[in-house]
């Protein structure tokens, strides 16, 4: 799919999210040298108090992303530091607003560590209730999914002490069962799953699938391929903000962990041909897809604008 395309999929897929065409932009501080330098003059410091002409520069977070997730995958985003994983993950949440493009949702994304409104003097037992209200669950809901989210979180007696006293492995653990106790249709994690022991790794690995069985929709980050590999049915690769590859997670993460080995290995010849070949591949299966039938475009008739997408209507 070229990424400035409109979003298309198969009219018999079921779509959870569509990201279109979603270009975001950062303005922060010039790191060049001589604008440092001229910044430390004590006149220059003076002259931004007053008239806050600090120079900024452009970042391209993210450009040109475009792709249709669908009920029962589960979604792996992979990519180096600074690759545009995690500002993904907030624009599908609706908690920034694209430069340019939009997002549609089929319900309201959960993005673990910012929905569940947790209060560090508490103990871990009296989050996970205040945890699932913020989720939406109600008080009888809420207490009936305090054994199960304790079991899933493996935190022992611990979960009986405030939570910051926990380490920020033991927080995401925690974050990551109160979330999913809601059943969440769409589910959005950034390196949650990193954190913790073998047992955890199993039982969020199982969390995750029922998830999927249930028709939900799962969207995972990580720095590892390895992760993506045994965790999701799918990935996306995301370079510099762009996207680079979208397919069966054990290809993209085989065609990531070259691309990797090529950069630690100071081959970036090797490595830029390895990203151009899939970008290649990319536009040809575009082309395949698009000339026999004309695939449907999915629109806010059919699926309900993110709140992201919802503040840009409004603004327009």
């Amino acid at each position: 799919m070229v990424a400035s395309e409109p979003v298309v999929l198969d009219p018999f897929a079921q779509a959870t999210v569509a990201v279109e065409n979603v270009h975001v932009r950062y303005k922060v501080p010039s790191t060049d040298a001589a604008e440092r330098k001229r910044r430390s003059n004590p006149l220059a410091r003076a002259a931004r108090t007053v008239f806050g002409n600090d120079p900024k520069v452009v970042v391209r977070a993210l450009s040109g992303i475009s792709f249709v997730a669908r009920s029962g995958e589960q979604i792996g985003l992979v990519g180096q530091n600074g690759s545009g994983k995690s500002t993904l993950l907030r624009i599908i949440a609706g908690l920034e607003n694209p430069a340019k493009g939009r997002v549609l949702a089929e319900s309201t994304p959960v993005l673990i560590g910012v929905n569940a409104a947790l209060v560090p003097d508490l103990s871990g037992e009296q989050n996970i209730r205040l945890g699932c209200l913020a989720m939406g669950l109600n008080p009888e809901q809420a207490e009936a999914a305090v054994p199960e989210v304790k079991e899933l979180a493996g935190l022992g007696k611990s979960i009986y002490l405030p939570m910051k006293t926990y380490s920020s492995g033991m927080g995401a653990r925690l974050r990551f069962a109160i979330a999913t106790a809601s059943n969440p249709h769409i589910l959005l994690i950034d390196e949650a799953l990193a954190t913790g022991d073998a047992a955890f790794k199993e039982r969020s690995e199982a969390r995750m699938q029922g998830l999927r069985r249930s028709a939900g929709t799962v969207f995972l980050v990580s720095h590892a391929a390895q992760t993506i590999e045994e965790t999701c049915t799918r990935a996306i690769w995301l370079n510099h903000g762009r996207l680079v590859l979208d397919g069966p997670a054990e290809d993209v993460a085989l065609r990531y962990r070259k691309w990797a080995w090529a950069v630690a290995k100071d081959k970036p010849d090797e490595a830029r041909a390895i990203i151009e070949r899939a970008f290649s591949e990319r536009e040809q299966t575009h082309v395949q897809v698009e000339d026999p039938v004309r695939p449907r475009l999915y629109t806010a008739r059919h699926v309900r604008p993110s709140m992201a997408a919802r503040r840009n209507q409004k603004s327009e």
